[in-house]
């Protein structure tokens, strides 16, 4: 019976990933073959580059998808959780003795999420561009309405991301299923029809193709990319699935329909080089060309939602490693803790996604954009999983260099036929990535100078309650829970209480919430409870990125450890602080001034923390930095 539930459970994880894992992946052959013999690449529509060029799609597929990602990457999980950040606090935790080089890496890997958001802007873009341009194949009267159609159903997508996708998620699986079937079934349609097309499969056509492409091989690299981008997707949503259910779809469905429907596509264009000008769309006879259009723009919107949802995701993540802001973020499910709405991150996403499909106007413009900062995101994770083999599975480093530097090799290839699209829109994503990487690390580089500031200028915590006279002062008789990030120095709150409102509470509780770079911390040892004296306590929650902010929930906990903490006679006593730039050690002052502007916009904390509204008492304090 337990076998099984889990055979069951397996089946449904394997269906629900295929439907958010492999969204972006399995709409790469809308476009990859045609912008392989794109005017501009300088490959020559004939029988031996079709074969050459599917084959290098088929090996880039099994080397880079299967055996690194999906044989490698995928065992490098934290705690259960995979994605960029998870990967770079593996790394990291690894080489806690090398501080230099731990803090090298934590910045790569900072900069490599900032590519996660250039995906998220082109994916969308690109995929509904790219479905929608069936349209011209049915009739070239419907081109005038590809791009009106395609900011329509965009639009219409990103306003619907408040109400969630638990409704529509339970049929992504299913259309996902139908889509990578009938991406195989069309491929062996044309398979058969022209049956040399299966020498692909030969890894010697690939060299060959690649060879002979002289100088101008990496041209043909960067539009060869466009069928991996998504690969980054299996790693991400590693504590969403699991790595088996992933592995299964991957190579039950995923791999046979894309590649079927790649050597169909290069079967075609055998018998019909004419089909070039969109050669998947004319895989399909005439009355089936609507019904293709349709699943292709359904296929493109699953594509698009998931890695809207990974940016919420990540976002999530890099505010409670401290690299961003506090953000509102609103739970759309009632069941699913990892379904989350950020309106900021939807409406800046919506934005650049607008911007890119107006900009460039089609699929094929978009695809010099494409590429550039997912293969930097591949590259940046080849080298963090070198430094997880070598320092937390201490695998000999020959073992781990041998591993790890074939896939670097490729991934720098990969890279550089990217790079060379710059000026084509590959400056796009580059761009977006490097404000965003700006932006974390001020902040992050901020909060550090903050808390400094506030400790150098503060009183010490422990010489200062000892030395109070409860006898001497008014005290009211609920409890008092000061929220601070450095528990070592005296809340502004608690001074601002004694000094003008001439009063200490009966019960005065310290609360500091440290989160660390982990996916989650168990319950076991999510809190420490000090008792300073008679009427202070020490609170520190320790929480992981994945982990809930519920604060007052945590801390019903504490009864465990002597501390009773009764929610209607509580008030959290929390200090805004207005951050004053001035010359000095800190920041450049461009910096310093952009750190202000994002302390002054940055979340309610309250609403972050889920504190109950009535509870609440702010009081504001100027810090120099």
């Amino acid at each position: 019976m337990h076998v099984n539930e889990n055979k069951s459970r397996t089946a449904a994880l394997t269906l629900a990933a295929l439907g958010v894992v492999y969204g972006d992946i399995g709409t790469s052959p809308l476009y990859t073959v045609k912008e392989v013999f794109a005017p501009d690449s300088g490959v020559v529509l004939n029988s031996i580059n079709l074969i050459g060029a599917v084959s290098v799609i088929f090996w880039a597929l099994m080397i880079v998808v299967t055996f690194k990602y999906v044989l490698l990457v995928l065992r490098a999980d934290n705690r259960g959780e995979g994605g960029g950040l998870a990967l770079t606090s593996l790394a990291t935790n690894a080489i806690r003795d090398k501080p230099a080089l731990r803090k090298l890496l934590l910045l790569m890997g900072v900069f490599g999420s900032t590519m996660f958001y250039g995906d998220s802007v082109i994916t969308p873009a690109i995929s509904v561009l790219g479905a929608l341009e069936g349209l011209k194949v049915v009739t070239p009267d419907l081109q005038p309405y590809i791009l009106p159609g395609a900011i329509v159903i965009l639009v219409g997508l990103f306003l619907v991301q408040r109400n969630g996708t638990q409704a529509v998620g339970k049929f992504f699986g299913p259309i996902i299923v139908l889509w990578f079937t009938v991406l195989g079934v069309s491929g062996v349609i044309h398979i058969v029809q022209e049956p040399s097309i299966l020498a692909a499969l030969n890894p010697l056509h690939s060299l060959s193709f690649l060879a002979d492409r002289g100088p101008l091989v990496l041209a043909s690299v960067g539009a060869i990319v466009l069928a991996l981008t998504g690969a980054e997707a299996l790693y991400a949503d590693l504590g969403h699935f699991g790595r088996k259910p992933i592995q299964l779809a991957w190579t039950g469905l995923v791999l046979p329909g894309l590649t079927l429907n790649y050597m169909g596509q290069g079967a075609l264009l055998m018998k019909d080089p004419s089909a070039l000008a969109n050669p998947f769309y004319h895989m399909f006879p005439e009355y089936l060309l609507i019904p293709a259009v349709i699943l292709s723009a359904v296929a493109a919107i699953i594509a698009s939602q998931a890695v809207i949802s990974g940016a919420y995701s990540m976002t999530k993540q890099a505010i409670l490693l401290g690299y961003f802001p506090r953000m509102r973020i609103m739970h759309t499910s009632e069941t699913s803790q990892g379904q989350i709405y950020i309106p900021s991150v939807n409406w800046v996403l919506l934005t650049g996604v607008l911007i890119a499909v107006i900009a460039f106007k089609s699929s094929s413009a978009l695809a010099g954009a494409y590429g550039v900062a997912v293969t930097i995101d591949m590259m940046i994770t080849t080298v963090m999983t070198f430094f997880v083999m070598r320092f937390a599975w201490k695998v000999p480093s020959v073992a781990a260099i041998l591993a790890t530097g074939f896939f670097l090799i490729i991934d720098a290839f990969l890279v550089a036929g990217c790079i060379i699209k710059f000026f084509d829109g590959g400056w796009f994503p580059l761009a977006m990535g490097l404000t965003i990487f700006m932006v974390m690390t001020t902040w992050a580089r901020g909060r550090v100078l903050l808390v400094e500031s506030i400790q150098k200028d503060g009183l010490e915590l422990i010489p200062f309650i000892k030395q109070l006279d409860f006898n001497s002062v008014n005290i009211a008789d609920r409890t008092a829970i000061y929220a601070v990030a450095n528990p070592k120095v005296v809340p502004q709150a608690l001074l601002h209480n004694m000094k003008h409102n001439q009063v200490l509470h009966r019960k005065n509780i310290i609360l500091t919430v440290k989160f660390e770079d982990v996916p989650t911390v168990p319950p076991e040892q999510r809190l420490e409870v000090t008792q300073l004296t008679e009427q202070f306590w020490k609170v520190v929650i320790k929480l992981g990125f994945m982990n809930e902010t519920n604060i007052p929930e945590i801390l019903e906990d504490c009864k465990q450890y002597g501390l009773e903490i009764v929610a209607f006679e509580s008030t959290y006593f929390l200090s805004r602080e207005t951050v004053v730039p001035t010359p000095g050690k800190g920041m450049v002052s461009w910096r310093e001034k952009l750190f202000a502007t994002m302390s002054r916009n940055s979340g309610d904390i309250a609403e972050f923390f889920k504190l109950p509204d009535n509870s609440v008492v702010e009081l504001g304090t100027r810090v120099q930095i």
